[in-house]
């Protein structure tokens, strides 16, 4: 049985609340919705084919050998399965309706068919058929898509071009058939990169070449260096805390903190933090951590980076896992899933293990990290848990600490992303959830 601090019951309250209302895909009454709208009958999107659904009902999206499937989160039925050949990696693409599929020749748009648009004081939620879209964003070599305060940040690996668009833009796109860019910037040399809009006008860019990545650059609009850092060797991933870009090192994590980079160092010589995993309100950032430069994919300590005290503290897992593996709860929480098949959760402050939650049985870590394995990803309140073993998926209710439903699918799954369907807020601050192996 899962045991909970008095900081996690405090919080399991509203988690459960939310959780519920998510299981039923409803985020307001019939009667309150008529009460603010008394033409809500007559309510309809302008897009062909869109059913009204009672509050954003959203989507989860998976890749597998040889395609896309899309299922109803709530219901964990499968609503399409969309062929696309090769080894396919998905992204958000930050305006809670479309994934880029990162695919052969650049980003393919993936509509996941659910949406929310405004309407006066209240907004009205949609549902159409998942499509592939035959938008295209072309890229050599396509990899990191950052999702930060209303932008969408796309870095080409092969050539070092970094590419910039609204997030709520997506839609006029693929209408129009290309996307509207408001930056465009070229690395000096490519490299496996990230790059992320930084308050109006500024772009922070990864440095690196074909050999290798040593730090980060901030540009201002004429991309002009406002400052600059190369005491990040083996630069990668990212995430947001406010204003602030955190970037993991082989020995540490390098921090933009307005005009000026910090380095919090790792408590070992070698402390490599390739994920980072932020979440709203928090100043806390959880990183994958291996302190061991043979190991492989299977690691068995997290980090919690204070990013406010620039303090590190390192947390013995009880267990090992993927990076595929981590997520952030809406308490806050670090959440691992390990691979003896429970789901942990750590309080972020003290990195003490709140709960053991078992989802699935053990499994054992590939060599490739291209290899499908059990991945989570968190949304209002409950954690989705894939295995690829057994094609299932199960969503867990980590506040409660039970598994509250779990479904068949088609295909075993890979890689995993939710489609919200929610209007992302003004001034959210998104981040590369997943992150991006090294390759």
């Amino acid at each position: 049985m899962a045991t909970l601090t008095k900081s996690r019951l405090r919080a399991s309250a509203g988690v459960s609340l939310v959780a519920a209302l998510a299981l039923t895909g409803c985020s307001a009454s019939p009667a309150e919705d008529s009460d603010n709208d008394q033409d809500h009958e007559d309510h309809t999107s302008e897009e062909q084919g869109a059913e009204e659904t009672q509050g954003p009902q959203s989507r989860l999206v998976m890749t597998y050998d040889g395609g896309v499937m899309v299922i109803d989160a709530a219901s964990l039925e499968t609503v399409a399965e969309l062929e696309i050949d090769g080894f396919n990696r998905i992204n958000v693409a930050g305006d809670g309706r479309h994934v880029l599929v990162s695919t052969q020749g650049g980003w393919q748009v993936l509509d996941a068919g659910t949406w929310t648009e405004p309407h006066g004081d209240h907004t009205h939620s949609y549902a159409v058929e998942p499509a592939l879209t035959d938008l295209l964003i072309e890229a050599d070599t396509p990899a990191h898509v950052v999702n930060h305060d209303g932008n969408t940040i796309l870095f080409d690996d092969g050539t070092g071009d970094v590419t910039v668009l609204h997030s709520d833009d997506w839609g006029e796109a693929i209408d129009h058939g290309h996307v509207h860019t408001v930056r465009e910037y070229r690395a000096p040399e490519a490299h496996h990169g990230v790059a992320v809009t930084v308050g109006d006008d500024m772009l922070f860019v990864t440095t690196g070449n074909e050999d290798g990545r040593d730090g980060a650059v901030l540009l201002d609009a004429n991309d002009e260096v406002v400052a600059e850092s190369d005491q990040c060797p083996g630069i990668h991933g990212e995430t947001t805390v406010g204003d602030n870009v955190v970037a993991g090192c082989e020995d540490g994590v390098l921090i933009l903190h307005g005009d000026h980079f910090h380095k919090i160092d790792a408590p070992d010589d070698f402390g490599r933090i390739g994920n980072a995993f932020s979440v709203d309100g928090s100043e806390i950032v959880l990183g994958d951590y291996k302190n061991d430069p043979e190991a492989g994919n299977e690691l068995s300590d997290i980090a919690l980076i204070d990013t406010e005290a620039e303090s590190m503290q390192i947390v013995d897992t009880e267990s090992t896992y993927t990076w595929r593996g981590l997520a952030r709860g809406m308490d806050a929480s670090a959440l691992v899933l390990g691979t003896d098949g429970s789901l942990r959760v750590f309080d972020e402050e003290s990195g003490e293990l709140t709960a053991t939650i078992p989802v699935i049985e053990a499994w054992t870590a590939p060599e490739e990290w291209q290899s499908a394995h059990p991945a989570i990803a968190e949304h209002d309140g409950f954690v989705y848990v894939t295995d690829p073993e057994t094609q299932t998926i199960h969503v867990v209710d980590y506040a409660s600490g039970e598994v509250v439903r779990s479904g068949e699918l088609p295909h075993a799954p890979n890689e995993l992303v939710v489609s919200t369907a929610e209007l992302p807020e003004a001034g959210a601050h998104d981040h590369d959830e997943e992150g991006d192996h090294d390759h």
